[in-house]
C-alpha cells in the first residue's frame, strides 16, 4: 500500500488503437484509451480488475486482437465495437431527429481518438482527455482523470462544450461497464442504488431487449437490481446520486450530484442496462447482439441548454474496494455495508470501507474528536462497533478522512430509547 507523500506515476505505452496511458497510484491504477473514444480501459485495486473488457477485441494487455481495426465508425448497433470500459455519451440516445444522440457507434465522440495531456498540481495527476468537435450533436467532450496518492478513489470530471453556432440541449452521459453474471436469486451481488425520498417515482421502465430488468428493496431507501439474464434497461427518478456495483470480491462504488432540473429518459438521474448471452441479435435494438453477461452502471446530468460556446460539467467519484455484503450509503470517503446500529439483540456492527487513511472518529456540533471509532486503510474494510457506554453524548456524527486531505461526515448518531446510539446515512 502506498502512503499519500508517494507520487502518483504516469505510462505510457504505444499500442494498435494510439496509445495506453496508466495513472498508477500504487495500490489504485486506472488505464485509458485516447484513441477508443476516450475510455478507460482498467481500473485496478492491488491487480484485481473492475471493469469489464471486450475479450473478442482486447487482449490482456489491452490491445487489439489480431484481426480488430480500432478507428472511427458508424452505422447500425450490429457494427459497433464494444471495448467495454468507460465512457462518456450525450443523452438523450435516439433515432428520431437531431435531438437525440444516434448512437452507438458514433465517428466522434464514441469511437474518434481525444487528445490527450497530463497535469501535476498538488500531488494529484490528471489525465485530460479532449475529443474532435461532433457536428452532429454539435458538441466537444473533455474527461479529466485526478488521481491522488495515497487513495483508492479517482474524480471523473466531465465537460460538454458547444461547438455549434446554434443552440444546442443535450445531457451527460457516463456509461461504466461491469462483468455480470448469472442469474442468482438467492446472490446480494448486482447494483445497489440510493434513493432520494423525493417525490419522484423509484424507477422508470426505459428499454425491454429481452424483457426489463427486476428490481428489489434492498433496505429504507436502497434499491437493488441484481444480476439476472436480461437484456434491458431501467431508469431512477429518484436516484441520491450514488450506484455500486457489488461483484465477485470486489465492488465498484459512484458518487454524483443531482439536480431539480430536467432529465432525459422520464427523468432519470441515473440507469442500469444489463446484458446477458444471446444466440441471435435483436433487431429491435439495430441487431444488437450480446455476447457476455455485461452491466452498466450510468450517470447522468440533468438536460442543459447550451448557447454557442457555452459548457457544463458533471462530477462523478468512484472508489474501488472489497465486497463485504450490500452497498447501504456511499459518501465521500468510502462506503457503508452496512451501518453500525442498535438491533433487537443488542448493537449492530457495521462495515465501512474508506478511501484514504486515517482515524474514523465520533465529533461533536461543533466539529471536534471526541472518539476514534478505528484506523482506515484505503480499500480495507474496516468493522465499526459502537461502544454504547463510552460514546459522550454530545457525539453527533462520524467523520472519516477524504481523499487529498481533510475530513467529511460519513454518518450521523442517533440514540435508541434504551439511550444506545446508532449511525444513519
Amino acid at each position: 500500500m502506498t502512503t499519500a507523500e508517494d507520487p502518483v506515476r504516469v505510462r505510457r505505452v504505444p499500442t494498435a488503437h494510439g496509445e495506453l496511458i496508466t495513472l498508477d497510484a500504487g495500490a489504485l491504477a486506472v488505464s485509458a484509451a485516447p484513441g477508443l473514444g476516450g475510455r478507460l480501459l482498467s481500473v485496478t485495486l492491488d491487480g484485481a480488475e473492475f471493469l469489464y473488457r471486450n475479450p473478442r477485441l482486447l487482449d490482456g494487455a489491452l490491445a487489439p486482437l489480431p484481426g480488430v481495426r480500432p478507428g472511427p465508425h458508424d452505422g447500425p448497433m450490429s457494427d459497433w465495437l464494444n471495448w467495454g470500459g468507460d465512457k462518456t455519451w450525450p443523452a438523450p440516445q435516439g433515432w428520431d431527429g437531431p435531438d437525440q444522440w444516434a448512437g452507438p457507434p458514433d465517428p466522434v465522440l464514441d469511437s474518434g481518438p481525444y487528445a490527450a495531456r497530463v497535469e501535476r498540481r498538488a500531488g494529484a495527476v490528471t489525465l485530460v482527455l479532449t475529443s474532435g468537435d461532433d457536428p452532429r450533436t454539435g458538441l466537444r467532450l473533455e474527461r479529466r482523470v485526478v488521481l491522488r496518492p495515497g487513495s483508492t478513489a479517482f474524480d471523473l470530471v466531465l465537460t460538454m462544450t458547444n461547438t455549434s453556432a446554434s443552440e444546442r440541449r443535450w445531457a451527460l452521459w457516463n456509461v461504466t461497464q461491469l462483468a455480470g453474471a448469472p442469474a442468482d436469486p438467492a446472490g446480494a451481488e448486482g447494483v445497489y442504488l440510493g434513493r432520494a425520498g423525493s417525490g419522484r417515482p423509484a424507477t422508470v421502465a426505459l428499454i425491454a431487449g429481452t424483457g426489463r430488468p427486476r428490481v428489489l428493496e434492498a433496505a429504507p431507501g436502497v434499491l437493488h437490481v441484481p444480476h439476472q439474464d436480461v437484456v434491458g434497461k431501467v431508469g431512477f427518478p429518484d436516484s441520491a446520486g450514488w450506484l455500486a456495483h457489488v461483484g465477485a470480491g470486489r465492488t465498484l462504488v459512484q458518487r454524483f450530484a443531482v439536480h431539480e432540473g430536467p432529465y432525459p429518459d422520464g427523468g432519470s438521474r441515473a440507469e442500469v442496462w444489463m446484458e446477458c448471452p444471446l444466440a441471435e441479435g435483436l433487431p429491435h435494438l439495430g441487431g444488437l447482439l450480446p455476447r457476455d453477461h455485461v452491466v452498466e452502471c450510468e450517470a447522468l446530468g440533468p438536460l442543459t441548454t447550451l448557447v454557442p460556446g457555452a459548457s457544463a460539467s458533471l462530477e462523478v467519484r468512484f472508489g474501488v474496494g472489497p465486497s463485504v455484503g450490500p452497498v447501504e450509503a456511499a459518501t465521500p470517503a468510502g462506503y457503508w455495508a452496512g451501518l453500525p446500529r442498535t438491533g433487537p439483540d443488542g448493537r449492530v456492527p457495521g462495515v465501512f470501507v474508506p478511501y484514504a487513511a486515517g482515524p474514523l472518529e465520533v465529533r461533536n456540533r461543533a466539529g471536534a474528536p471526541l472518539l476514534t471509532l478505528g484506523a482506515l486503510e484505503p480499500g480495507r474494510a474496516c468493522p465499526v462497533h459502537l461502544p454504547g457506554d463510552q460514546v459522550p453524548p454530545e457525539g453527533r456524527e462520524l467523520t472519516a478522512p477524504l481523499p487529498g486531505g481533510g475530513t467529511v461526515p460519513v454518518a450521523r448518531l442517533t440514540v435508541a430509547e434504551d439511550g444506545l446510539p446508532s449511525f444513519n446515512s
